[in-house]
């Protein structure tokens, strides 16, 4: 039988009723459905850092689960609303480059827009796709709809940001999300480095500084020091032991991060 199981993502936050109000909707269409919230301090309007997060836990979820995130810079607008179904789950949400990692990891996937009006509420605000739209849909997949019925099949948007740039002896990428550590965290994997050469032998220019080797964790260098590391995630980030990297070394979302092989030739 398919899981229940709905994860919620959104950049919300807590102090106002917007998660909230897609939980109820879809306790009303699905009353059995097992709501998990993975974050909703997403950074305001930061599809970057959503996407990270949500690419970052997905896999931990049990087979079936639905995972529904919102950050949604471009609601009631013309961007799509796109459900995905992988081999292990599914995903809901806005077409705006949201699942772009993930999609970069799963090598079997079906999109579909969601066209459908069965599948969401009436009268759809505007402002709130989430709780009329995104919400909906989700819960109707956790109640068995046929996946093929929420609307026509189509491919995701892929943002220029979540594929970095490839040559030989060069990878070029940028920040994709700032966790609570001040960890800089790219769009570049550290078995993409090691296809072209071994991850200490890897110079990193990240906005105005410069890292000379890529470390296996935190403790291998002085505290207060900066270092490049591949997180527990798979991506390298950019760290300062005991310190907050996006704070000491100016980095942002957005950075650019370049990474050349120290013998490497032109």
């Amino acid at each position: 039988m398919r899981s229940q199981i709905i994860t919620l993502l959104t950049d919300f936050g807590l102090q106002d009723g917007y998660a909230a109000s897609m939980k109820g909707v879809i306790l009303q269409i699905c009353p059995d459905a097992k709501l998990v919230d993975i974050s909703h301090l997403i950074a305001p309007q930061s599809v970057r850092s959503g996407a990270f997060v949500l690419c970052a836990c997905y896999e931990y979820f049990p087979h079936g689960t639905i995972h529904l995130a919102v950050v949604d810079p471009g609601v009631g607008t013309e961007r799509g609303a796109v459900a995905i179904r992988t081999r292990s789950c599914f995903f809901v949400g806005p077409d705006n480059g949201l699942f772009s990692l993930i999609l970069r990891k799963e090598t079997a996937w079906e999109a579909r827009r969601l066209e459908n009006r069965q599948y969401r509420r009436s009268p759809l605000s505007c402002t709130l796709h989430g709780r009329d739209l995104f919400a909906p849909a989700a819960a109707h997949i956790a109640c068995g709809a046929q996946f093929d019925t929420l609307g026509p099949a189509c491919d995701p948007v892929s943002p220029h940001w979540g594929e970095p740039v490839i040559g030989r002896g060069e990878v070029r990428g940028e920040v994709i999300h700032i966790d609570r550590f001040g960890n800089a965290i790219t769009n570049v994997l550290g078995e993409t480095l090691e296809k072209q050469g071994p991850v200490e032998k890897w110079m990193i220019t990240a906005g105005k500084s410069a890292i000379n080797s890529i470390e296996q964790t935190y403790g291998r260098v002085r505290t207060g020091e900066p270092l490049a590391l591949t997180g527990s995630t798979g991506f390298v980030e950019i760290a300062v032991n005991q310190g907050n990297a996006a704070f000491q070394l100016e980095l942002g979302l957005g950075t650019r991060v370049t990474f050349r092989l120290s013998n490497a030739r032109n």
